[in-house]
């Protein structure tokens, strides 16, 4: 079985503020999608910037056989949300972008707005495998890409950068929280007899500190000793399967020339020691040809495909 998260770059339908200028660049996007979807021929895969649902149901009907769609009700101001594209029948256990009740809304720019809920929903769905139920949560936190007042994304000075830096950074991290309090409700301290994955585009490194707040208790991280020893934080534990990934295609998204992997796959100890083999791009082949993204957004609004690679993991 292969489960696999893609970011699918502002899929909306041609005509809008955000999608393709006509219908001809849209119909290239989705046979550049579908064909990548296609050869990757997951059991489920996690999707982030769905702008219309619409658009997802057009490039499913482009895939073979039935697909089943699950989206989060929760979008963003641009309409853009989280979702699953599934063989089997999703059942949804949980569409939220609530904070923990613990946690105060968040700083979001120089006025002093607050942000009380994560940007985009938080989509969690059970569905049944050949092994069990598989229970899986995506998400698409607070990007790095940086707006600032009337739709700028170019600040005036470094003043305005760094806050506007540090404030998209305070909304980061507080949806990792929220993202970790959805997987601790999931995980239900049974994580060594229970099959959980938490993918999704995180929008920052494996080892920023809102990718690690994922993770739970610290230890038995992937190549290292006690990978293999069990211990008490194995119930509620999330491992990154990044270290699987064969070196030369750690990287799911090209910033600025860097590679970044941004794209994660989160597994339970139950899952990830099931786990055969993880990559980008398509098993097999060499990684996708990215394009080296900027600070503009828009600047890729009429291109095929996504500027992210999707990362998959195989499991037996």
């Amino acid at each position: 079985m292969l489960l696999g998260t893609w970011n699918l770059e502002n899929l909306y339908r041609p005509g809008g503020p955000f999608g393709p200028k006509d219908k001809a660049a849209y119909e290239a996007k989705l046979a550049s999608l579908a064909a990548v979807i296609t050869e990757l021929d997951p059991a489920l895969l996690g999707v982030q910037e769905v702008g219309e649902p619409e658009a997802l149901q057009d490039l499913a009907g482009m895939l073979g056989g039935e697909w089943h769609i699950a989206l989060s009700t929760h979008p963003d101001v641009r309409g853009i949300r989280v979702g699953f594209l599934s063989r089997a029948e999703p059942r949804v256990v949980a569409d939220t972008n609530a904070f923990p009740s613990e946690l105060r809304p968040v700083q979001s720019d120089d006025s002093g707005a607050e942000e009380p809920t994560t940007g985009r929903g938080l989509l969690a769905v059970e569905i049944t495998t050949a092994t069990g139920p598989l229970t899986v949560a995506v998400a698409h936190l607070k990007s790095k890409l940086l707006t600032y007042p009337g739709d700028r994304f170019f600040p005036h000075d470094e003043g305005e950068r760094a806050r506007y830096g540090a404030y998209a950074l305070y909304r980061r991290a507080a949806e990792a929280a929220t993202l970790r309090a959805l997987a601790d409700e999931l995980l239900a301290g049974e994580g060594r007899t229970r099959d959980v994955a938490v993918l999704g585009d995180m929008n920052d490194e494996v080892q920023a500190a809102t990718t690690q707040i994922l993770l739970g208790p610290p230890g038995s991280e992937l190549g290292t000793p006690g990978y293999d020893r069990p211990d008490q934080g194995d119930a509620t534990r999330l491992w990154d399967v990044a270290p699987l990934i064969p070196a030369d295609q750690r990287y799911s998204r090209v910033n600025s020339g860097r590679r970044e992997l941004i794209d994660h796959i989160l597994a339970s100890h139950h899952l990830v020691h099931r786990v055969t083999a993880a990559g980008t791009g398509l098993p097999g082949t060499e990684p996708l040809h990215l394009p080296s993204i900027g600070p503009d957004p828009t600047a890729r609004r009429e291109a095929p495909g996504s500027d992210h690679a999707p990362v998959w993991v195989r499991v037996d």
